[in-house]
């Protein structure tokens, strides 16, 4: 399979019988230029990993791409015009000359107290790829290259480190590594979640200020 990675957990699979597109969110870049997919899969409804504001084009520039997405992300998606097809896990199905099989349901735990979305994993073609949208489910199938979350709010490096030596795949593809660079994701659940009373400031770098 050939693979193009559009930044964060945008990442674009072909494998000769079909043209895979996966989680086209806000913090990637360049999806929208891709042309003649077979199908966008949505593993969830983070913005990050679907952005409502380029999907309906993308959509519309390639009229075949059938959109797969978790019932929540399907929701949104209607609500903006594009028609999804839902998909939960345990189901199977052909793209194309892909077989896809959808797994997990469940992303991976924020916070106790935020509310998280379902989450849909994609399997290819009997686990020449696998995606896991935000979440260290494993599948039954044995992955041959693993899209491998590398930072988020809802793990720690040495989960990540684990999970990649319980799936022992032949080829860890790094993704979800945007937020490394994007920390007003942690800023804002610093306020969400942290006491009343607290402020959270951001200091300016290079700037004095007084608190």
């Amino acid at each position: 399979m050939q693979f193009v990675h559009f930044g964060h957990s945008c990442v674009l699979a072909e494998s000769g019988s079909a043209r895979l597109l996966f989680d086209p969110g806000v913090f990637s870049a360049g999806f929208e230029d891709v042309r003649d997919l077979d199908a966008i899969l949505i593993t969830h409804q983070h913005p990050d990993h679907l952005d409502m504001q380029r999907l309906p084009a993308l959509v519309a520039a390639n009229p075949k791409a059938v959109v797969i997405a978790d019932p929540a992300s399907a929701q949104d998606a209607a609500a903006a015009g594009v028609t999804a097809r839902v998909v939960r896990p345990g189901e199977s199905f052909q793209i194309g000359g892909a077989q896809v099989n959808a797994v997990g349901g469940n992303h991976a735990i924020i916070h106790p107290e935020v509310p998280v979305p379902p989450n849909v994993g994609y399997v290819i073609d009997d686990g020449a790829f696998y995606h896991p949208g935000d979440s260290f489910f494993r599948p039954e199938q044995t992955v041959d290259v693993l899209g491998m979350p590398t930072a988020a709010p809802w793990q720690k490096l040495s989960e990540a480190i684990d999970y990649l030596r319980m799936m022992k795949p032949r080829v860890a593809l790094p993704i979800h590594e945007a937020v490394v660079s994007v920390p007003q994701m942690y800023y804002g659940r610093f306020t969400e979640l942290g006491p009343k009373e607290t402020e959270v400031r951001v200091l300016e770098r290079g700037e004095a200020t007084a608190l």
